[in-house]
C-alpha cells in the first residue's frame, strides 16, 4: 500500500474507527521511517565530493558530470596554481577530499604532505617537451628524426637562437620541472640527484633563452599566440610545455605556423596527474571515482578531449593516432630532497631569473578610505617585502637585484620613490641553502615603512599615473636592457582626474615601441571598472587580477608569477 493512499480511507462505526486509527498511525510511522531513511540516503549520495585541482587540469573540468553519470558520485573542482594548491595541502587549510595536481613529487617530498595524502593513484600522462616553430626548428638543425639533446637545447638558448615561453618555476609545476630537467639531464645521473648535482652555470645559460614569463599555461598559450614569429631579439619562437598543451595548439588553428615537439634524448620529466585522496572518510567515494577514471571509456575521453596519454598500453593504441609516433619516452631522475627543491626556487628567483624592474602605481584617493581598503594595500606591500613566511609568500617576495618604484598618485601624481635589493652572493655548487642577507632585509624594512606611512587623499589620476610610469620604465630599459620590465597599477575607483581613457590610448600610441613593450598588471578592486581595465590591457598588453573576492595580499602572490 502507498503511504500517499492512506487518506482515502473513511470509517464511519466508531470501534472500526479506532483499530483503523491504530492501523493508520502504523503504516504512517512505518512511512515516516522509510522516508527518513531516503532522505537520509540520497543526502549522503549528494554530499559533494571536492577535488583541489590545478589550472591546467581545467581542460578535465566535464568529468564533473561524467562521474556522476557513471558513479552517482556529485564531484565539484576547485582549480588553483601549483604552488598555491599545495600550500593549502600541506597546511591543512584545504577542506578538498582530494587533490589533482600534474605530479605530486614536489608535495610528497615533504612529510607533512606525505601525511595529508592517504591515497594517491595515476591517472594519465603527459611528458614535458619544447615545441619550437618549424621555421625556427629547422633553422636550429632540429629537423624530424633527428636527436636533440638538453646541452642542445641550453646552448641555443645560451645564443639567443631558442627564445622560450615558460611558466613561473617558482609557482607553475611545468617552469619547475623543466629546470629540474635540465638539472637531471646535465648531471648523467640516473637516480635521485641532490645539491652536488646542480649544474649552475648550464643552468643560466638555458634560462637565458627565458622571453615570456607567467603563472598559467591558458596566459602563456594566448601571450604565445600574440607573440609567436614578431620580428626583434624579444621575438617568441619556442613554448616548453607539457605536451598535451603543444598538441592543442598545433591543433587549434591559431598560430602562425606550428610547432614542433622535441623530446630530448637523454629523458623528460612526465606528468602522471595523481589524484590524491585527503579525506580518509571519503575513501569509498574516492576509489569508485578512481575506478571510473581508469576505465577504457574514461581513459579513451581523457586522451581525446584533453590529449594526455592513457596509463594502459593497450588503451593507447586505440588513440595512438592522437600523438607523436616513434617518440621513445625515458623519464628523467627527479630528487625526493625537499630542501634541493627550495633552494633550487630560491637560486632561480634571486639569481639565476633575469631580474625584475617594476614601477608599482599605488591609488593613494580619499575612496581607499573605505572599509579595509588601505589596510589590505599596505598588508599586501608589506607581505612582497618580507613580512610573509608561508610557502608562497616565501616565493612571491622582492628578489635579490630587483628594481621597484614606488609611484602614489591621487588628483596629481607623486614623484617615485626607489629602492633596489642587493645581488645575492654567489651560488656554490652543492651549497644551495642560502638565508636572506642583512642588506636585503634592510631594503624589504625600507618598503615596509614606506607602505606604513601611505596617506589616502584627492581624486583618481590613474592614466596620468600610467603615461608617466611607462615612460619612466622606458628611460631604464634604455640604461638597462637586461631587466625584465613592467608596471603593477592599484585603484578602486574611476579615473576622475587628468587623462581619460581615450586621451591615454591616444598619447600611448605614439609611444617608442620599446615603451609599449612593457607590459601592464592591473588590480581591479573597490569600485573600478572592469570592461575599462580590460580595454586597456588589451592595448598595454598584461593581465587584470580581479582583488574584489580575492584578498589583495594573495592577488599580489599572482602577480609576482608574472614578472
Amino acid at each position: 500500500m502507498k503511504c500517499s493512499a492512506i487518506t482515502q480511507f473513511g470509517f464511519k462505526k466508531p470501534a472500526l474507527f479506532f483499530v483503523a486509527s491504530l492501523f493508520i498511525l502504523g503504516l504512517m510511522t512505518a512511512c515516516g521511517k522509510k522516508e527518513q531513511a531516503t532522505t537520509k540516503e540520497n543526502s549522503s549520495s549528494a554530499i559533494v565530493f571536492n577535488v583541489l585541482a590545478t589550472s591546467d587540469l581545467k581542460d578535465a573540468e566535464a568529468l564533473e558530470a561524467k562521474v556522476k553519470a557513471a558513479t552517482g558520485i556529485e564531484l565539484k573542482f576547485t582549480f588553483g596554481g601549483t604552488m598555491e594548491s599545495t600550500e593549502q595541502v600541506l597546511s591543512g587549510k584545504s577542506k578538498a577530499d582530494a587533490a589533482w595536481f600534474a605530479n605530486a613529487k614536489y608535495l610528497l617530498s615533504d612529510p607533512q604532505g606525505q601525511s595529508r595524502v592517504k591515497l594517491q593513484e595515476k591517472i594519465m600522462l603527459s611528458p614535458l617537451v619544447i615545441g619550437v616553430s618549424e621555421s625556427a626548428a629547422d633553422q636550429l638543425g632540429w629537423k624530424p628524426g633527428v636527436n636533440v639533446s638538453w646541452k642542445t637545447v641550453t646552448d641555443a638558448a645560451s645564443a639567443g637562437k631558442l627564445r622560450y615561453a615558460m611558466s613561473n618555476p617558482a609557482s607553475s609545476n611545468q617552469g619547475f620541472m623543466a629546470v629540474m630537467g635540465v638539472v637531471a639531464a646535465s648531471s648523467g645521473k640516473t637516480e635521485a640527484l641532490t645539491a652536488q648535482d646542480v649544474n649552475i652555470p648550464i643552468i643560466r645559460d638555458f634560462l637565458k633563452g627565458y622571453r615570456l614569463v607567467g603563472d598559467n599555461s591558458t596566459y602563456l598559450a594566448k601571450k604565445f599566440i600574440e607573440q609567436q614569429g614578431n620580428e626583434g631579439k624579444d621575438s617568441i619562437n619556442a613554448f616548453i610545455n607539457y605536451e598535451n598543451w603543444l598538441l592543442a595548439l598545433n591543433n587549434g588553428g591559431k598560430l602562425k605556423e606550428k610547432l614542433r615537439l622535441i623530446y630530448p634524448h637523454e629523458g623528460v620529466a612526465t606528468a602522471d596527474y595523481p589524484l590524491m585522496l585527503l579525506n580518509e572518510s571519503r575513501r569509498e567515494e574516492y576509489q569508485k571515482i578512481i575506478a571510473y577514471l581508469k576505465s577504457e571509456e574514461a581513459q579513451i575521453w581523457l586522451a581525446k578531449t584533453t590529449l594526455r596519454r592513457p596509463l594502459s598500453p593497450e588503451v593507447l593504441k586505440q588513440v595512438d593516432y592522437l600523438f607523436p609516433k616513434d617518440q621513445l619516452l625515458i623519464e628523467l631522475p627527479f630528487s625526493t630532497d625537499r630542501l634541493l627543491a627550495d633552494t633550487l626556487i630560491e637560486a632561480y628567483l634571486n639569481e639565476f631569473r633575469k631580474p625584475i624592474a617594476s614601477t608599482f602605481l599605488i591609488d593613494t584617493s580619499g575612496s581607499m578610505k573605505e572599509g579595509t581598503r588601505a589596510a589590505d594595500l599596505i598588508q599586501a606591500l608589506q607581505f612582497i617585502a618580507g613580512a610573509d613566511n608561508s610557502l608562497t609568500g616565501r616565493f612571491s617576495r622582492l628578489t635579490s637585484r630587483e628594481k621597484l618604484w614606488m609611484m602614489t598618485f591621487s588628483s596629481k601624481v607623486r614623484d617615485p620613490v626607489y629602492f633596489q635589493v642587493p645581488e645575492a652572493k654567489a651560488t656554490v655548487q652543492g651549497q644551495l641553502a642560502k638565508t636572506d642577507s642583512s642588506e636585503k632585509q634592510a631594503v624589504f624594512l625600507q618598503v615596509r615603512n614606506f607602505a606604513e606611512n601611505l596617506r589616502m587623499d584627492g581624486g583618481t589620476a590613474l592614466y596620468d599615473g600610467l603615461y608617466i610610469a611607462l615612460n619612466n620604465m622606458a628611460s631604464e630599459k634604455n640604461k638597462h636592457p637586461e631587466y625584465a620590465y613592467s608596471v603593477v597599477a592599484f585603484t578602486d575607483g574611476q579615473a576622475n582626474s587628468g587623462r581619460s581613457l581615450e586621451q591615454f590610448k591616444q598619447d600611448y600610441g605614439q609611444l617608442p615601441e620599446t615603451v609599449r613593450a612593457i607590459p601592464v598588471f592591473m588590480v581591479l578592486f573597490g569600485e573600478a571598472k572592469e570592461r575599462e581595465l580590460e580595454e586597456l590591457i588589451k592595448i598595454t598588453g598584461g593581465k587584470v587580477f580581479d582583488a574584489r573576492k580575492t584578498p589583495l595580499a594573495t592577488v599580489f602572490k599572482d602577480i609576482r608569477s608574472y614578472q
